[in-house]
C-alpha cells in the first residue's frame, strides 16, 4: 500500500521560510500530478500549489510569488518552498499525489499524506 510521507513543517516567524517535502513509499510507482493542499472554509481542502510530471505548475493566488513547488522525479519527491511567510499561512498542509502502483494493479489512485503543521507566529 502506498503511503505519502511528509516532512518540513514547524514554527517560523513572519517573513521566514520553510520547505515541505513529500515522498511516496513503495516501488515501481508511476506518479502523475503532485500537490499541496490546506483546509478551506466551505470546502474540504483547497489547492495551494500543484505540479504535473512535465513540470507545469499552478498556484493559489494567495501564495503566488512567495511559494514554489518543484519535484524530483528520480526521487519521487515533491517540495514546497515557502518564503515570506505570513500569519495567514498558518495551517495544516497536506500532500496529494495521483499514483499508479503494483498494489492498485496500475489503476490511477488518489493518495493523501497525514498533514504537516505550519505555524507562522512571532
Amino acid at each position: 500500500q502506498v503511503q505519502l510521507v511528509e516532512s518540513g513543517g514547524g514554527l517560523v516567524q513572519p517573513g521566514g521560510s520553510l520547505r515541505l517535502s513529500c515522498t511516496p513509499s513503495g516501488s515501481r510507482l508511476v506518479i502523475n500530478f503532485m500537490g499541496w493542499y490546506r483546509p478551506a472554509p466551505g470546502k474540504q481542502r483547497e489547492l495551494v500549489a500543484g505540479i504535473t510530471p512535465d513540470g507545469t505548475t499552478s498556484y493559489d493566488d494567495s501564495v503566488k510569488g512567495r511559494f514554489t513547488i518543484s519535484r524530483d522525479n528520480a526521487k519521487n519527491t515533491v517540495y514546497l518552498q515557502m518564503n515570506s511567510l505570513k500569519s495567514e499561512d498558518t495551517d495544516v498542509y497536506y500532500c496529494n499525489a495521483l499514483i499508479k502502483s503494483p498494489s492498485s494493479n496500475y489503476y490511477l489512485r488518489d493518495y493523501w499524506g497525514q498533514g504537516t503543521q505550519v505555524t507562522v507566529s512571532s
